[in-house]
């Protein structure tokens, strides 16, 4: 009896301990929305949902994309994962951008890139939201295709 008594204060005092760790629910309408960090190219908004995309520990975040926006061939060093909220996005693998080699996702759609694996995406004709889960630190690596036409975008 003694041990049940133990047992059901420990698991009452632990579980209220939870309660007051767990972040409060979060409303679309309370996300606050700022401009991507500059790993994005510009147009894009994003909103922390949890975590901090910068320091060590798991994070979610919303990110907002313009008609038209397209993010050139890169990578990450953990495992991306994205869900479609709104909208349509395309995503292509590879090191090189080729709209013919990409996959158009839509509202509901969920896609997965390895860390280290070299992808790019775009959204053509309507504007997309996602939420993005991953490990931080946030980080983008640009292919080298991509980081040598950026050189040449930014010489001109």
């Amino acid at each position: 009896m003694l041990l049940r008594a133990i047992s059901l204060a420990l698991l009452l005092t632990s579980s209220s301990a939870l309660a007051e760790d767990m972040k409060a629910p979060l409303n679309a309408k309370d996300l606050k929305w700022g401009p991507a960090p500059n790993v994005f190219p510009k147009g894009a908004q994003m909103a922390i949902v949890s975590g901090d995309p910068f320091k060590d520990g798991p994070y979610v975040v919303r990110l907002k994309t313009p008609k038209g926006y397209r993010v050139p061939a890169h990578n990450h060093p953990t495992t991306e994962n994205l869900t479609v909220l709104a909208g349509n996005f395309h995503i292509g693998m590879g090191d090189k951008f080729d709209e013919k080699k990409g996959m158009e996702l839509t509202t509901g759609a969920y896609a997965e890139a390895p860390a280290k694996m070299n992808h790019y995406a775009w959204t053509p004709s309507s504007r997309f939201m996602d939420k993005g889960r991953s490990q931080s630190p946030m980080s983008i690596r640009r292919t080298i295709r991509a980081r040598s036409r950026i050189k040449v975008l930014a010489a001109a």
